[in-house]
């Protein structure tokens, strides 16, 4: 089983030293400890573990809110613990990013599962983030690509193989990528860039 680097937050010390005991038995390492949301955000922003385990019900930031700025800042994947198992707080959990949703009292069997299971998803998220930025910066490629055909058809009264041919010939000369050249060509005749949202 691979270890990780967990982050505990729950307010009550007993919780946190059960889940520490509990954690290093099973091989992972235990980098911080917090028994609120907002020393915990801190020590997330510093430490960066691999995981958070929090509480919940906690005192000046809940485990929800937590959970949704570290879902945000993608700092890393959350299990929460709790007592509550209400369909309302379940959704709120989901609707903040937890990967992960254990009820207390819990065994460390079934902790071993929530933590790969919550890690997992983690991973599986970052890599289509990672994959839809690349999609999106590939169609911005294309665009621009497009955009400066015209622009040499238009100006230079090329075929549109002509004007890709071009635009190829110039990228290999100068070693830029097509993208480059093209964004080249638009500033050279003052095109005003169109949104590419």
């Amino acid at each position: 089983m691979k270890t990780y680097r967990v982050l505990i937050v729950d307010d009550e010390p007993v919780i946190r030293l059960d889940l520490r005991t509990m954690l290093e038995a099973m091989g992972h390492e235990v980098v911080g400890e917090a028994d609120n949301g907002v020393d915990a955000l801190q020590l997330a922003r510093t430490l960066q573990p691999d995981l958070v385990i929090a509480d919940i019900m906690m005192p000046e930031m809940d485990g929800i809110e937590l959970s949704r700025r570290l879902a945000k800042e993608r700092i890393a994947p959350v299990l929460v613990l709790t007592a509550y198992s209400e369909p309302e707080m379940v959704a709120g959990a989901d609707r903040a990013g937890v990967l992960g949703y254990l009820v207390k009292p819990f065994r460390e069997a079934d902790l071993a599962p929530a933590i790969q299971v919550a890690i997992s998803r983690y991973r599986e998220l970052r890599a289509l983030e990672a994959q839809n930025l690349n999609l999106a910066q590939e169609m911005q490629a294309r665009r621009r690509i497009g955009r400066a055909k015209r622009v040499l058809i238009q100006h230079l009264g090329l075929s549109e193989e002509e004007a890709f041919r071009r635009l190829q010939q110039t990228a290999e000369q100068t070693g830029k990528p097509l993208a480059e050249v093209a964004e080249a060509i638009l500033l050279a005749y003052q095109v005003q860039p169109e949104s590419e949202s």
